[in-house]
């Protein structure tokens, strides 16, 4: 076989830009495809705008992203930085995200596999994997989360001194909130079952309501509190000199960092768009605008609480439990569980599907998949991982941000400085294509990935006085300095290591290796 290793002559891209397999593209028998994993007809190519946009929304919208502004300001900011960040760190996010997005609809290709033409049909489980990681720790939080709002809405409904209430703890928590943590995973279980449609018609009709009921919220707080308290005129411990951007850079990372793992697996999604337009205003207004709104909307609710009850009640389940009617409770709980329902299933189980099913096609389908990734979320302690504002931020949004980070600059590098987006379909599928390089494994994307994400988190470390698992001096200490900027470095320098790399195989054949193997020589 003789093919150009960087921009491969198959296929010619129709007019609307949307590429499918030839009918002579006889796939069935390949170890490397499913009927999850192979592209998406262009004729079921329909999510619009709107799907975008909802999508969004729906995960967007959720407990975490209502408690980082709580963060940020749990570590000296006031309302205004926060929201600046938070509102910056999700611009930029965008990039990457419609850049690595583009492939979805041209194609119909999910993430593994696009990952394919830079790691290798085989190396790309490496990439694949450590997305689907974190994505199962994800899962987990968000159950957890989901659970408890489930055990406040009980707890209102039963009433003081009831067996709920009075019920003995196991591992600190009460056990009736294990209970509500196993009776949401079941739910979630279900609604995934369903498939992708499933969740597109979930996100369709919740988004809306999800948005009412969060403005709802901050009506109620507004009535209580006869205005929003005293939060919004609270200084920022920080100012805007020295100790401000000392806090802000690491903090914009770790925010960056938070919808990181979308900018490498969106493909699972914009596979599925009618065309590159939908995907990229879908994304444009449903991420930026949503993320700000929401991080404001948590601040003007949070200082109300603060008139109300004397203190800042930042977790919104435990806030709408101190509602007078039960009715109010209910509807405001209902909202929460809605939205961890659907950013749960949405951005923490799609992609890990893809992912272990690309890990064994033949084994693992799109709903077993899921299921292993309901199971793993389950037994990483995310209880853990959310409970201090330092290791929260900085140690887990940071670390995953900057690995993911370098993935995704090798993705972005490979898609749309070496192949200039033109990439042979069914080779993605093929031991003998020209994304086989050897054994499977491209070793220029393995090297730029690890270059990558060693600068990017060798020098994490744990400022004096605060909690965490690393050393004040860093992991590296000569690359402590970086660690600041991990998301940003890993990103840059996989990016520019890759391209360079990988210019020397321009123009050059792909052949016929040992066994079959094919690779740029």
């Amino acid at each position: 076989m003789v093919a150009d290793a960087a921009s491969p002559p198959y296929p010619q891209e129709p007019a609307d830009g949307r590429v499918e397999l030839a009918p002579s593209d006889d796939l069935a028998g390949s170890r490397y495809a499913n009927g999850d994993l192979l592209p998406v007809p262009a004729a079921r190519r329909t999510w619009t705008t709107y799907n975008f946009a909802a999508l969004w929304i729906g995960m967007a919208v959720n407990v975490p992203t209502w408690t980082l502004a709580a963060g940020l300001i749990a570590l000296g900011m006031d309302w205004k930085q926060a929201v600046l960040t938070i509102a910056l760190a999700n611009v930029i996010v965008l990039l990457p995200m419609l850049l690595t997005g583009h492939a979805g609809p041209k194609y119909g290709i999910p993430f593994p596999v696009l990952a394919r033409s830079s790691f290798g049909v085989v190396g790309a489980n490496l990439p694949a994997l450590l997305r689907g990681v974190v994505a199962c720790a994800w899962f987990g939080i968000q159950t957890w989360i989901g659970g408890q709002a489930i055990y406040f809405l009980g707890g209102k409904i039963s009433g003081a001194g009831s067996w709920w209430a009075e019920a003995g703890s196991w591992g600190g928590y009460p056990w009736p909130q294990w209970l509500c943590f196993v009776l949401f995973w079941l739910v979630e279980v279900g609604i995934i079952l369903f498939g992708m449609e499933g969740v597109k018609k979930l996100e369709n009709w919740a988004a809306p309501l999800m948005l009412a009921g969060a403005v709802a919220l901050l009506i109620w707080i507004a009535d209580q509190a006869g205005g929003f308290g005293p939060l919004l005129d609270e200084p920022s411990e920080l100012g805007w000199g020295t100790e401000f951007w000392k806090v802000f850079f690491p903090a914009l990372m770790g925010m960056i960092g938070f919808w990181s793992t979308l900018s490498l697996n969106i493909p699972d999604f914009t596979r599925f768009g009618a065309g590159q337009r939908a995907q990229i205003w879908g994304q444009s207004l449903g991420l930026p605008t949503t993320m700000a709104a929401f991080a404001l909307l948590s601040v003007l609710v949070t200082s109300g609480s603060q008139a109300v009850y004397g203190k800042p009640i930042w977790e919104p389940a435990e806030l709408a439990a101190r509602m007078d009617t039960k009715l109010g409770v209910a509807f405001a709980l209902f909202v929460i569980l809605l939205a961890t329902l659907t950013t749960n299933v949405a951005a923490n189980l799609v992609s890990p599907a893809y992912d272990l099913s690309n890990l064994a096609p033949k084994a693992i389908s799109f709903r077993t998949g899921s299921l292993i990734a309901c199971a793993a979320g389950m037994l990483m302690f995310p209880w853990e991982l959310i409970a201090n504002p330092d290791i929260y931020i900085f140690v887990w949004l940071g670390t995953y941000g900057g690995l993911l980070g370098a993935v995704a600059g090798v993705l972005i590098a490979d898609y749309w400085l070496v192949r200039r987006t033109a990439l042979a379909l069914p080779d993605l599928y093929r031991r003998d294509g020209a994304y086989w390089y050897a054994g499977g494994w491209n070793w220029r994307g393995v090297l730029a990935f690890a270059v990558g994400g060693l600068l990017a988190v060798g020098g994490s470390h744990t400022d004096a006085g605060a909690s965490g698992p690393y050393p004040e001096d860093g992991l590296i200490p000569f690359l402590k300095p970086l660690a600041d900027y991990g998301w940003a470095v890993g990103l840059g320098t996989s990016l520019i290591l890759y391209t360079a790399l990988m210019a020397g195989t321009r123009g050059k054949a792909v052949t016929a290796g040992p066994a079959g193997a094919a690779g740029p020589r």
